[in-house]
């Protein structure tokens, strides 16, 4: 048997039995609050992000899908979606800054 410093097993079926007790007790957890309706709460720094992240996306696709729809209407070929992909790219990175640059 391999031991640690502290001359422990360091596979001993202690460690399995507390690992076993940290799963149930988490999954208590979870089931006592949606029980009572409580769930937890996403932090600020995670909506953040999520927000950072819809904003470029909804930018760049946004501007595809504007681009691609008069590419097709005017006969342009495909300057106008790679433009308006470009504008959008750039409008998304232009609300990402106003967005961190307000103050808490």
């Amino acid at each position: 048997m391999m031991e640690d410093k502290t001359g422990q097993d360091v596979e001993s079926p202690q460690d399995a039995r507390l690992d076993s007790l940290d799963e149930r007790l988490k999954r208590a957890q979870i089931r006592e609050a949606e029980r009572t309706g409580q769930t937890p709460t996403t932090d600020a720094n995670e909506q953040l992000g999520q927000r950072v992240l819809s904003t470029l996306l909804g930018g760049l696709f946004g501007g595809a899908v504007i681009g691609w729809l008069l590419d097709k209407w005017l006969g342009t070929g495909h300057l106008l979606l790679v433009v308006m992909m470009v504008l959008g790219t750039v409008g998304g990175f232009w609300s990402i800054i106003k967005l961190s640059s307000r103050r808490p």
